[in-house]
C-alpha cells in the first residue's frame, strides 16, 4: 500500500449559536457536548461572548473599548479513505477547529489559527480500547510497544497532503490542558504574548502521544490566566505566528478549558512558581456554561470501539503496510 494512496477530504462547519452536532461528529467532541440539551443554544452564545471578551482582553492595544474584535470558530472535519481505489468508505478521522479573527473597526477579516481543539476516534480507540487491554494482560508494563505510531503517522501523513496545503498556510497548533499528574516549574522567561513559561518534570502521556504526530510542546501562562496552557506546535511557536493568531487560540481554548476544567482554569487564585494541576481542588468558580464531563468519558469508550470495528480491524492490512511504509 503506498502512502499516496489515502485519500483525505475536509469539511467545514461553522460553530456558531446555531451550531447542531452532525450525525458522524465525535460526541466526545468538546464543542458538540455543549450543543445539546434544551441549553444548547445560550450555552453557546455564553460560550462565544467568553472568547470575544478574552480575545479582546489580550488585544487591548488600539481598543480602548474593549469591543473591537470578533473571534469566528469553523470544526474542520477530516475524513480519511484507506481504499479509495477499491470504492472503500470515508472514516472521520480527525476533528480541529479554525479560527478567524473580525477586526470590527476595519471590516477585515485574519486568517488565526488552525488546530486548537483535537478529537480523534483513533486517539479514542488507543487510550479507551488498546491500552487498558494491554495493562490488564500486562500490568505495570506501561504502554504497547508502538502505542501511538499508526495515529501519529496518520496525522503527518495528513498534514502532508494536498488537502492540508491546499486549505491551510501554517501548521497546526493544539492548545490543551497540562496534566494532572505532573509537576510545572517556571522557567524564568516570559512571552510578550503567551505569557509565563513552564517546564514540566516529566512528559506526559498526552506529551508522547503528540511527539508521535511531530509536535513538541511548551507550556505558558497568559496574562491574567490562572494555569499555564499546554501548546503542541511543529515550528516555532514564538516566531512563526502573528500575536492575534496566538490570541485567537489562547481565548479561544482557555476558554473551553474554564468550561471542562475549572478546577484547573477557573480556579480563584493563579498558579504558582512550583506547580501541579489537581481536579480535586475547591477553590475555583464554575462558569454558567452546562457541560457533562462524565457522559463525555462514557462515550470515549464507545467511539473508541466504533473505530476498532469501523477502521483498525477493517483495514488493518492497509494500516499495517501503510505504517511499516511510512517508517521506511
Amino acid at each position: 500500500m503506498l502512502k499516496s494512496e489515502f485519500a483525505f477530504t475536509i469539511k467545514s462547519t461553522a460553530l456558531d449559536e446555531d451550531y447542531r452536532p452532525a450525525e458522524n461528529t465525535r460526541i466526545t467532541t468538546n464543542f458538540a457536548n455543549l450543543a445539546r440539551g434544551e441549553n444548547r443554544q445560550e450555552n453557546l452564545r455564553n460560550t462565544l461572548r467568553m472568547i470575544d471578551n478574552r480575545f479582546n482582553s489580550l488585544a487591548h492595544r488600539d481598543n480602548p473599548k474593549g469591543d473591537r474584535y470578533a473571534v469566528e470558530l469553523k470544526i474542520i472535519s477530516v475524513e480519511m479513505n484507506a481504499s479509495p481505489e477499491a470504492g472503500g468508505d470515508a472514516f472521520p478521522l480527525i476533528e480541529i477547529l479554525q479560527t478567524t479573527i473580525l477586526d470590527k473597526q476595519t471590516g477585515e477579516r485574519i486568517d488565526g489559527i488552525v488546530g486548537n481543539n483535537f478529537s480523534s476516534y483513533v486517539r479514542d480507540y488507543d487510550f479507551s480500547v488498546l491500552l487498558p487491554e494491554h495493562m490488564k494482560r500486562h500490568p505495570n508494563s506501561g504502554a504497547p510497544e508502538g502505542f501511538g505510531d499508526l495515529h501519529g503517522n496518520l496525522f503527518k501523513r495528513f498534514l502532508s497532503s494536498d488537502a492540508y496545503r491546499d486549505n491551510f498556510s501554517k501548521p497546526p497548533v493544539i492548545c490543551l490542558s497540562v496534566s494532572s499528574s505532573k509537576t510545572y516549574y517556571r522557567t524564568g522567561a516570559e512571552h510578550p504574548v503567551l505569557g509565563i513559561e513552564y517546564e514540566n518534570d516529566e512528559r506526559s502521556s498526552t506529551d508522547q502521544y503528540f511527539a508521535k504526530m511531530g509536535m513538541k510542546v511548551r507550556y505558558f501562562m497568559p496574562r491574567n490566566s490562572m494555569a499555564p496552557l499546554a501548546f503542541y506546535h511543529i515550528g516555532d511557536l514564538t516566531g512563526d505566528y502573528t500575536d492575534l493568531e496566538l490570541f485567537s487560540t489562547i481565548s479561544t481554548m482557555e476558554t473551553f478549558q474554564k468550561i471542562y476544567r475549572p478546577e484547573i482554569y477557573n480556579a480563584n487564585s493563579p498558579a504558582t512558581e512550583q506547580y501541579q494541576p489537581s481536579l480535586k481542588c475547591q477553590d475555583y468558580s464554575l462558569t454558567r456554561i452546562v457541560y457533562d464531563r462524565e457522559e463525555r468519558s462514557r462515550l470515549a469508550l464507545e467511539q473508541g470501539k466504533f473505530a476498532e470495528e469501523r477502521f483498525i480491524k477493517r483495514y488493518r492490512a492497509v494500516l499495517e503496510q501503510f505504517s511499516a511504509d511510512f517508517a521506511a
